[in-house]
């Protein structure tokens, strides 16, 4: 894959680059040919775009292990995947738990909950030399009024791989419902909805899933009702317009207004392209570069690597590893990789300020290098020795 020789991306874990061309053809051809409003109309065009539609559920639905591509409801993002979950499912007194991981788009709607006094929040803390979190923590954590487990698949500061089956299953054995933020896996890590006991599923099109911004979805198994939650917004959907609610029936009563059609069209490319390649083969590459920089920076005076580390520190993460160097500030090694040596990189708390609290990086953060893909040892290697000079 041809990229821009002038920067070396590597920032993959805020959103993948670059795409695979069949991404842009397809919104392109769709643009062109069937860019109609899906389900409003009887015409062709209309048809062809509720046609896309359907089939990119079906793709999506497949990749997790679902049962019902209808539960696969398309957002704008992970960050609305979430709170669409959250607030319709939640009542007045539930207790939810959640771990000191996570991402704000899963810490700030329910800390926001719980400071207005309408849930109860736990936060269950990882270990900061496995970068995990113990399931016993969590079984512990589970009371009268839990309601639901809210749990990121992997940590976007240091990569690291979380326990999501056997928290579904402690889930499951006490009655509460399991909630899994894949923003860092989905697309390269194996999912199954059924054997993991993941009643919700949130997840973004434009990281792992190398599709575009602006998609995502929210998976909702069938050990969810629809009864059992609100909708998050109402509006027309091209269906039913006589009634005066919307109707509660999925994808639908989650689904209000004109959906994200045209940057659909390339999540289901992407989705293609990542089935057809591989997401073992994807993981195994980005492992790959992420156990490369960890070698090869282990001699650099100064510099710490946070989570695992040694010759398996990337065998329990995505392609996502943070670092500091003494002496220098995060936003300062990232200003100098960007502006001597074009290599983009992501420094600061990575809207995980919890996380940074945990391993002491607060508040400054961390320098988080995140290769993708399309990133190959060559660009590793030229990151590593920018660093050299940096630090020499």
């Amino acid at each position: 894959m041809e990229t821009d020789a002038k920067v070396i991306y590597l920032d993959n874990a805020a959103t993948s680059w670059p795409k695979p061309p069949v991404v842009s053809q397809a919104m392109s051809e769709f643009l062109a040919k069937d860019a109609a409003n899906p389900g409003r109309a009887g015409h062709r065009m209309a048809v062809a775009a509720e046609k896309m539609l359907d089939q990119a559920r079906g793709q999506l639905t497949e990749l997790i292990g679902g049962t019902d591509s209808h539960r696969m409801i398309f957002t704008m993002n992970c960050t609305d995947a979430l709170n669409m979950a959250f607030k319709g499912l939640l009542h007045a007194g539930d207790h939810v738990i959640t771990t000191t991981l996570e991402h704000n788009s899963v810490s700030r709607p329910l800390q926001a909950m719980a400071d207005a006094g309408f849930i109860s929040l736990t936060r269950v803390e990882f270990s900061p030399q496995t970068g995990v979190i113990d399931p016993a923590d969590v079984k512990r954590a589970i009371g009268a009024k839990t309601r639901l487990i809210a749990l990121s698949h992997a940590g976007n500061v240091l990569g690291t791989v979380q326990p999501a089956a056997e928290v579904g299953h402690i889930a499951r054995e006490h009655g509460v419902r399991f909630l899994l933020d894949t923003a860092q896996t989905m697309g390269v890590i194996p999912i199954n909805v059924v054997g993991q006991h993941v009643d919700m599923l949130a997840f973004p099109g434009h990281k792992s899933l190398l599709g575009p911004t602006g998609t995502g979805g929210l998976y909702v198994h069938t050990s969810v009702a629809v009864t059992d939650l609100a909708a998050f917004r109402e509006g027309g959907t091209g269906g039913d317009s006589s009634s005066p609610l919307q109707p509660r029936l999925f994808p639908y009563f989650l689904e209000g207004g004109t959906p994200n059609t045209v940057g659909v069209a390339g999540l289901a490319a992407a989705t293609r392209y990542v089935h057809r390649y591989g997401p073992d083969k994807i993981l195994a590459h980005e492992r790959h570069l992420v156990q490369r920089f960890v070698d090869s920076v282990a001699d650099i005076e100064g510099l710490t690597i946070y989570g695992p580390t040694g010759s398996n520190a990337a065998a329990n993460r995505v392609g996502t590893v943070s670092f500091n160097v003494e002496g220098h500030s995060p936003h300062e090694i990232g200003g100098i990789l960007d502006e001597a040596f074009s290599i983009a990189v992501r420094p600061g708390l990575h809207c995980s300020p919890y996380a940074h609290k945990q391993i002491g990086s607060f508040p400054e953060g961390t320098v988080r290098v995140s290769p993708g893909h399309f990133n190959s040892l060559e660009d590793i290697d030229a990151l590593v020795a920018a660093l050299r000079e940096i630090t020499a």
